[in-house]
């Protein structure tokens, strides 16, 4: 049995005062109606109406059942308008996880414009260059620069992370400016140590620099080591050396004289950029929301 149908059958009868008046009012035989109601009665083991041929009355049980059924279908409808507006609009909290470098200097600036438009949707956004696990760690969507995770999760491609090569012009001053790629091998270079490189043993990066004159692939010998965007771009900033760094995060640097940039003429590598979220997760509003947003402002050209 139906019980949510029974009960619906059972206010119907009452309010339409008869049995035949409810079967034509749901479009069932005024039979299939009778059957509902007496599978409802059997069910809770009490008579919930007196009936004749000519008219019905509530029992004092059927009395108060009436009005708790009316509470229960109330609240049935009400939620079911609530589901039908979370999907009809993004709503809720939505957990994201961010590198440093990228959600600094590109995202941070972007997200007025995303909860300008979505004003239900709120944000936990967790700086981190380490790679989460989506699942494990609670995030609704990730944002990585490089390497995908060997996992089951859809991978949405954005514009690549362009890099640049520069220094402070505190630190060319003392050491020189480099002519040549392989000039820097005589240089301090500051590198970015991923989690895949973090043994004490092993300090070296590979930089890949396309010219006119072919390309140099250059194992870097990094004397400073750093895991954190921010970080690596204040070394540089210092004087400590050489460095590697997207190129929106050095933008206004190179822009202001703060830092030189290098090998211009040279092509720097791109490190892939793509967002990450669950499959299961696709149908949820505010996650729908957040990816159409990103391939608007962030997608490839």
């Amino acid at each position: 049995m139906n019980l949510l149908k029974a009960m619906q059958l059972f206010v119907s009868i009452v309010d339409k005062g008869s049995l035949t008046a409810a079967a034509e009012a749901s479009d069932l035989t005024p039979t299939m109606v009778g059957n509902h109601l007496r599978m409802l009665e059997e069910h809770l083991g009490m008579k919930l109406l007196n009936r004749t041929t000519r008219q019905q009355h509530l029992t004092q049980f059927g009395i108060g059942y009436y009005q708790r059924c009316v509470e229960i279908l109330g609240l049935v409808a009400d939620a079911e308008t609530l589901a039908s507006a979370a999907r009809a609009e993004p709503q809720g909290r939505l957990r994201i996880s961010v590198p440093h470098a990228f959600g600094l200097d590109r995202l941070m600036p972007a997200l007025r414009d995303y909860l300008q438009r979505y004003p239900k949707v709120d944000l936990d956004v967790i700086f981190s260059d380490r790679l989460v696990d989506l699942l494990e760690d609670g995030f609704e969507a990730a944002i990585r620069i490089g390497d995908l995770p060997d996992a089951e999760v859809i991978a949405q491609p954005l514009q690549p992370h362009a890099l640049t090569l520069c220094a402070a012009p505190d630190y060319l001053q003392r050491r020189g400016h480099p002519a040549h790629p392989r000039d820097l091998a005589a240089h301090d270079c500051l590198t970015y140590l991923y989690a895949a490189r973090g043994a004490a043993s092993d300090s070296r990066a590979l930089w890949r620099l396309r010219g006119a004159d072919g390309e140099h692939v250059l194992n870097v010998d990094s004397r400073v080591q750093l895991n954190n965007g921010p970080a690596l771009r204040e070394a540089a900033l210092a004087g400590m050396g050489i460095a590697l760094l997207p190129a929106v995060v050095v933008a206004h640097d190179i822009a202001t004289g703060r830092l030189l940039e290098l090998f211009a003429d040279y092509q720097l590598p791109q490190r892939a950029l793509h967002l990450l979220y669950l499959p299961d997760r696709r149908g949820s509003p505010k996650l729908r929301s957040f990816v159409e947003f990103m391939v608007q402002r962030f997608g490839r050209v």
